[in-house]
């Protein structure tokens, strides 16, 4: 079996006495939320069948959301008007709760308002000093 958050296939089929496969329930954690979900054997067995390659990397809630977002995008492409957002989000600093107007990127760190004026404040060194 490999790691599901590597982005690999998940071998998570065994053999039984008739030589057809049967799947196991995987965890495998969110890349959204980062919380851990169940990849149950019926999906694994629909994702075969599909010829699919790949395990979920969202839990189904993170999956409807990131669809609206998807959905929200295109319409705005096609209409023409912009559409404004608000998205809540932690801030990877002091950890409060706070507001952003664009949907977080994976991996990138959000801040309140305090802590991102607070961080893009100080003097930062170019790359030209050297002490």
């Amino acid at each position: 079996m490999s790691d599901p958050t590597s982005g690999h296939a998940v071998e998570s089929a065994t053999s039984n006495s008739n030589g057809s496969l049967e799947f196991e329930d995987v965890s495998i954690k969110c890349i959204d939320c980062a919380h851990d979900f169940i990849w149950t054997a019926g999906e694994q067995s629909f994702f075969r069948d599909k010829k699919l390659q790949n395990p979920p990397k969202r839990c189904k809630n993170c999956k409807k959301l990131k669809n609206e977002r998807l959905a929200a995008v295109e319409m705005a492409h096609t209409t023409g008007i912009r559409h404004r957002i608000e998205i809540a989000a932690e801030c990877a600093r002091c950890s409060a709760v706070t507001t952003v107007p664009f949907y977080p990127s994976q991996g990138r760190p959000v801040y309140c308002r305090a802590c991102f004026l607070e961080i893009n404040s100080t003097p930062k060194a170019s790359p030209g000093d050297a002490s």
